[in-house]
């Protein structure tokens, strides 16, 4: 059984806003991949109307769950962020490709929070179940990088698709 599947509807060009990305990594002080050096490799894009605050602390990460002893029991980590008032883009976004993108996932999926996740070399999420479906849209990737759904492992390519 696959547990995830390819949004048809989404067509990004990659190399344009993989070039943007990297553009404002770099404008916006991203700098490195060491990760005590930045808030959860994560660059907001949209935020709370007005609210500079929603795009920091726990509401770049919010609610997961984890199992994180011995014991095997499921454990709930942070607090329920709330996904739909996540509704204007951030400033330094207007007017670019990346509003672009936005804006057309925007027209066909009900979004929350949207985000650049930036995982340094050799690094990995630890497994968690998150209280949403997510929508994944790959722009720098190899083919050693792997997502596990369930019980399934499987490459995402940055080729412009949502998955």
């Amino acid at each position: 059984m696959t547990h995830y599947q390819v949004a048809e509807d989404i067509n990004i060009d990659v190399n344009r806003l993989r070039d943007e990305y990297v553009q404002f990594k770099e404008n916006l002080g991203f700098t490195t991949d060491d990760p005590s050096k930045v808030d959860f490799n994560a660059i907001c894009i949209n935020r709370k109307p007005g609210d500079s605050n929603s795009i920091t602390g726990g509401n770049i990460r919010g609610l997961y769950w984890t199992y994180a002893n011995e014991d095997n029991k499921e454990e709930q980590r942070l607090e329920k962020v709330d996904e739909e008032s996540f509704t204007e883009i951030c400033p330094d976004f207007e007017a670019t490709y990346i509003e672009e993108v936005y804006n057309q996932i925007k027209s066909k999926y009900k979004v929350g929070r949207v985000r650049f996740l930036m995982k340094p070399p050799r690094s990995c999420l630890s497994w968690h179940r998150d209280p949403d479906k997510r929508l994944h849209i790959p722009i720098i990737t190899n083919k050693g990088c792997k997502m596990v759904i369930e019980n399934e492992a499987f490459h995402m390519p940055a080729d412009g698709k949502a998955y």
